[in-house]
């Protein structure tokens, strides 16, 4: 029996693919300055930031360098405001609330996800929210999982793992969770609700 839904941040429950492309997006059109440029800037730092070994702060000077103007390191924070919710699916996360726990697993920076926290909300509808920079590692690895199932006092087969990266869904599966995929280019939420009543039997009211 289900009893935990956890759900991956970017691309499912935002409509942008990943935080990257919303930080890096806003912030070429705010610099002008063009959006390859700002994601060669920060590549090269992406990893060590995602299991936090370092900060934007430490890293910024570096970054403004190599994309050869001066960013007001108060944009970044605007950046990542700027994360378009995906509304659809926060509706079905506040369906399933009330009979089930409800919790993020997230591959990201944490400065990011303490705003987004804040902004969204998001500790008022999920917990836990599990993220990598806090953590130390990402959903590579099935440790960050068996955090969470510790959060919660509960055993794989009881939890379901929702991903728009089928790699991210190879450790829960190993684990022993129960995996959905979500595509967030079509973003059929309709689809991902189907598949938690007809597959897994999770009750939706």
């Amino acid at each position: 029996m289900i009893k935990a839904i956890f759900f991956d941040y970017d691309g499912v429950l935002t409509t942008d693919k990943t935080g990257s492309l919303t930080t890096n997006r806003y912030l070429s059109k705010m610099a002008a300055v063009e959006y390859e440029t700002v994601q060669k800037a920060f590549s090269k730092y992406n990893q060590e930031l995602l299991v936090g070994k370092i900060t934007h702060r430490e890293i910024w000077d570096a970054v403004c360098g190599a994309m050869h103007c001066e960013i007001d390191f108060s944009l970044l924070e605007q950046a990542f405001l700027s994360t378009p919710a995906n509304d659809a699916m926060l509706a079905l996360a506040r369906r399933l609330k009330p009979k089930y726990a409800i919790g993020i697993i997230t591959d990201n920076k944490k400065d990011r996800i303490d705003c987004l926290r804040k902004s969204q909300d998001l500790d008022a509808l999920f917990s836990p929210i599990i993220v990598s920079a806090e953590f130390g590692s990402g959903k590579d690895n099935a440790a960050v999982f068996e955090c969470a199932l510790r959060c919660l006092d509960l055993r794989p087969e009881e939890s379901l793992f929702v991903d728009n990266n089928l790699d991210n869904l190879i450790a829960p599966k190993a684990l022993g969770m129960s995996v959905i995929f979500h595509d967030d280019e079509n973003n059929d939420v309709g689809k991902l609700a189907a598949q938690l009543t007809e597959e897994f039997l999770i009750r939706l009211d």
